[in-house]
């Protein structure tokens, strides 16, 4: 009897421990092999899987305009978890192309481009279709259209209009004008044809004695116009194609002690605004236009655009003038 009830018992101890044993070996990778790797693999695809890469690529980033619009529009894909990759062109269109081989390189999925210059943009337009990248035209276009997914931007002509109309309520009996501009941006281009499209329906007898090419940077403005100046003493009126020009205008014109001049600028930045609550400036008004608002549009457009849901072609931000008169209603710290 004894002997049977400790076989009994053995037997108990037995399965006991050959229990524990499967339950210890239970979840383990050897024992789940392929339930494990199919873990691993998921894994591997949560990594990847980060959402959209797109590219920024604007005229300079030394230019706050163009940093404030590029904050904008990583605010809005930042909510995504999306990537942001940003290149500096430093106005080098070939550069620029360049850059944007590199993002193509990197897998962006689509690109906000502002181009340092709109027709040698062409090449990298063509690369960027071709690895089926989508293309977010930004602030200035680009002369091939054909190419780009989306353009949004400011309404430039109009911009360069309402400069116009206020200079023919400051200047009824019209004057001698200088005309500071960047043919190789549209967006400058179509700042000009506006203005002087205002300003030639007016009766009043506006001249325009010279213009130049300033490449849209202050400090080629600067050197230009001081070099105007002393060919042009009685020049009454500087249009500028943006703000930075204007800058560079109306510290030449500081220094040649010109008290009379009038200058135009165009984007509504702060150091054009701070200028304006001075009570002494030049600067008469700028044609404000709001590289926030644009941005935003621009990321959320790009998103649609990557999602295969339908957005707008073309969209086009107000401007309106920023003057002495209405300036403090903007302030003087960002932009609008």
């Amino acid at each position: 009897m004894k002997k049977k009830a400790w076989i009994l018992i053995a037997a108990l101890l037995i399965g006991i421990l050959a229990l524990y044993g499967c339950k210890k070996a239970v979840g383990t990778p050897e024992d789940n092999a392929a339930a494990a790797e199919e873990d691993s693999d998921t894994e591997g695809a949560e990594e990847e899987d980060t959402g959209y890469k797109f590219g920024f690529s604007a005229i300079d980033m030394e230019n706050p305009y163009f940093i404030t619009l590029e904050s904008a529009i990583k605010e809005i894909l930042d909510k995504e978890d999306y990537t942001l990759i940003t290149k500096d062109p430093e106005s080098d269109p070939e550069l620029q192309n360049k850059q944007i081989l590199e993002m193509i390189d990197d897998g962006i999925d689509a690109i906000f481009i502002c181009p340092v210059n709109w027709v040698e943009i062409t090449e990298a337009l063509e690369a960027l279709k071709e690895a089926d990248v989508k293309i977010i035209n930004v602030d200035t276009q680009v002369k091939e259209m054909g190419y780009v997914d989306a353009y949004i931007g400011s309404d430039n002509q109009e911009a360069g209009y309402i400069c116009g109309e206020d200079l023919l309520d400051k200047c009824p009996e019209g004057g001698k004008i200088l005309i500071l501009e960047c043919p190789t941006q549209n967006s400058i281009n179509d700042r000009i044809t506006g203005f002087e499209k205002a300003i030639s329906s007016a009766e009043a007898g506006f001249e325009i004695v010279d213009r130049a090419d300033t490449n849209g940077e202050f400090q080629k403005a600067l050197e230009i116009t001081q070099e105007m100046l002393k060919e042009y003493k009685d020049i009454d009126v500087i249009m500028c194609g943006n703000d930075q020009i204007a800058v560079g205008a109306t510290t030449a014109v500081n220094l040649a002690g010109l008290k009379d001049v009038i200058i135009y600028g165009v984007d509504g930045s702060p150091d054009i605004k701070k200028e304006l609550m001075k009570p002494d400036t030049q600067i008469a008004g700028t044609a404000a236009q709001s590289p926030i608002g644009i941005g935003k549009e621009a990321a959320k457009t790009g998103i649609s655009i990557l999602d295969g849901d339908e957005y707008e072609e073309e969209i086009y931000e107000d401007v309106f003038m920023i003057n002495g008169d209405n300036v403090k209603m903007y302030g003087a710290d960002g932009w609008q």
